[in-house]
C-alpha cells in the first residue's frame, strides 16, 4: 500500500523551522536587567526606562520591538517610546505581525467577554487597555457609536488599522475619537478629537438595564458616560424592595444613574444632589423619559456644604435620620498618592454626615473611584466616619467595576472602582 505524502510541520523538521524564523526581518530587541522579567512574564506590560540594560540596535518610537530577559530569553513584543517613562507597552507574548486581522482578533476576544457577561447589554466599554492585552487603547460602544481612545503612542500611530478593525466588526454609525487625556503628553502626543468616521449630532441615547441615559460622547465625562457603574446602578436599586416606602438620597448623582434606577426599582421619593447645573437639568429631564419624574426632586448644589449643614444641629438638638437608602459616588479625590491625605479627609467627611441622615436599618452604598485608594483603605475611612458618628456598620454588600471594565489581579491598574453597602445597625 502506497503511503499518502505528508508535509513536515516547523516543529517536526528544524530545518524549516529555523527558515520560518528567520524570514521575518530582524526587530530592535530590549533586554531587560535581571530579575525585571517576571512582572511581564506574570502579564503586566509596561516596562519601565529604569528595567531596561540595553537595546541591540536603534530602535524609532512607536516601532514594534522584540523583548528578551537578561538571559535572553524572549518574553514577547511591544511598542518603544523613548519619551515615555513606559519604555516599552507589551502586546504579544510571541512575534506576531501587529496588523489589521491582530486588531481585529485581540477586539473579538475581547468582545466575547463582554457578550458573556453582560449579554443583554447595548452599550458597554469593548476595549479597556490592559485589562484586554492592548495597552493605550481604550473602546466604548455607546449603542451603534464607538467611541476611541489612544493613550499611547505606538496605538496611535496605528489608529488606521484600528479603525479599520472596528468597522469589519460593529459596522458603526460613527466613530469618535476622545484624546484629551493627561496621560497623552507623557507620551509626547498632542489633544485630538472630532469624528474619525461618519458623523454624530448631539447626545447618543443609551439604554442602561432598560432605563434610558445619554452619552454626550464629544464633551461628556470620560468618554461619554460612566459605563463602569452599569451592574451596580442595579444592584443597589435592589435594596429599595427590602425598603417599603424608601426615602433615597443619590449624592453626585451625574444623571442620576443611581437614582433613577432607585425610583424605578419603586422608591418613595429620591432627592438627586449634584453641583453641575447642566447635569441636574439633564437628570431632570431623564426622569420625565423613564417615568419616575413624580418620585425625584433635584438640586444643584455643593454636596459636601449641603451634607454638612443637613449634617449638622445646634448645640442640644440632634440631627433627624431622614432617608433609608443613601448613594456616595464622589469624582476622585486624588490623581496621585501625594494628595490621598487630602482625599482620604474628604472621604471620611461625607460618609460622617451621610451616616448622621440615615435612619437605624438603612443602607448606605458608597463608592470611591481612586486607583490610590485601595478596597482596605477606603473601608478604613468609613469605619472610621462611623466611630466618630457613633454608629456601628453591618457590610452586606461589596462592589467592583461592571465586567466590560475587566479586572487583572497581576495588573494592579486595571482595578480602580470599589464600593460597599452598609447597613446602619445602631
Amino acid at each position: 500500500m502506497k503511503k499518502s505524502a505528508s508535509v513536515s510541520s516547523p516543529a517536526s523538521n528544524p530545518r524549516l523551522e529555523f527558515s520560518v524564523r528567520t524570514s521575518a526581518p530582524a526587530l530592535p530587541t530590549v533586554i531587560l536587567k535581571p530579575g525585571e522579567a517576571d512582572r511581564v512574564v506574570a502579564g503586566h506590560p509596561w516596562i519601565y526606562a529604569g528595567c531596561i540594560s540595553r537595546l541591540t540596535a536603534e530602535a524609532r518610537d512607536g516601532e514594534v520591538v522584540q523583548v528578551e530577559d537578561s538571559r535572553r530569553r524572549p518574553l514577547g513584543i511591544g511598542f518603544f517610546n523613548s519619551k515615555s517613562k513606559i519604555h516599552v507597552r507589551m502586546v504579544a507574548p510571541e512575534r506576531v505581525a501587529v496588523d489589521q486581522a491582530f486588531f481585529e482578533e485581540r477586539i473579538r476576544a475581547a468582545l466575547a467577554v463582554r457578550q458573556r457577561y453582560l449579554p443583554d447589554a447595548t452599550s458597554f466599554r469593548v476595549v479597556n487597555a490592559e485589562s484586554d492585552f492592548l495597552s493605550g487603547l481604550i473602546v466604548d460602544k455607546y449603542d451603534d457609536v464607538l467611541v476611541l481612545q489612544t493613550s499611547s503612542l505606538g496605538m496611535d500611530q496605528r489608529k488606521p488599522l484600528i479603525l479599520a478593525a472596528l468597522k469589519a466588526i460593529f459596522k458603526p454609525r460613527a466613530i469618535i475619537e476622545r484624546n484629551e487625556m493627561a496621560s497623552r503628553k507623557f507620551e509626547g502626543l498632542p489633544d485630538a478629537n472630532g469624528a474619525l468616521f461618519g458623523a454624530l449630532d448631539g447626545p447618543v441615547p443609551i439604554q442602561l438595564n432598560g432605563l434610558t441615559f445619554e452619552a454626550d460622547l464629544r464633551g461628556g465625562q470620560k468618554t461619554g458616560y460612566y459605563l463602569d457603574q452599569q451592574v451596580n446602578y442595579r444592584l443597589v436599586a435592589d435594596f429599595v424592595k427590602m425598603l417599603p416606602g424608601a426615602q433615597v438620597l443619590d449624592c453626585f448623582c451625574f444623571q442620576g444613574g443611581f437614582g433613577l434606577h432607585a425610583a424605578k426599582a419603586g422608591a418613595a421619593q429620591v432627592l438627586l444632589l449634584d453641583q453641575s447645573e447642566e447635569t441636574i437639568v439633564t437628570a431632570q429631564r431623564l426622569a420625565k423619559t423613564n417615568g419616575v419624574a413624580g418620585q425625584c426632586t433635584f438640586e444643584a448644589t455643593n454636596v459636601f456644604d449641603w451634607l454638612k449643614t443637613h449634617g449638622s444641629a445646634a448645640p442640644h438638638e440632634k440631627v433627624i435620620p431622614r432617608f433609608d437608602l443613601i448613594i456616595l459616588d464622589p469624582p476622585s479625590f486624588t490623581r496621585n498618592r501625594a494628595s490621598v491625605p487630602d482625599a482620604l479627609r474628604g472621604y471620611k467627611e461625607i460618609h460622617l454626615r451621610a451616616l448622621k441622615l440615615l435612619r437605624p436599618g438603612g443602607v448606605l452604598a458608597t463608592f470611591c473611584c481612586s486607583h490610590h485608594v485601595d478596597t482596605n483603605l477606603f473601608q478604613d475611612v468609613i469605619l472610621s466616619a462611623a466611630y466618630d458618628a457613633r454608629k456601628v456598620l453591618r457590610r452586606v454588600a461589596q462592589y467592583t467595576q461592571s465586567p466590560d471594565h475587566p479586572v487583572l489581579p497581576s495588573v494592579a491598574e486595571t482595578e480602580y472602582l470599589k464600593g460597599f453597602a452598609f447597613e446602619l445597625a445602631r
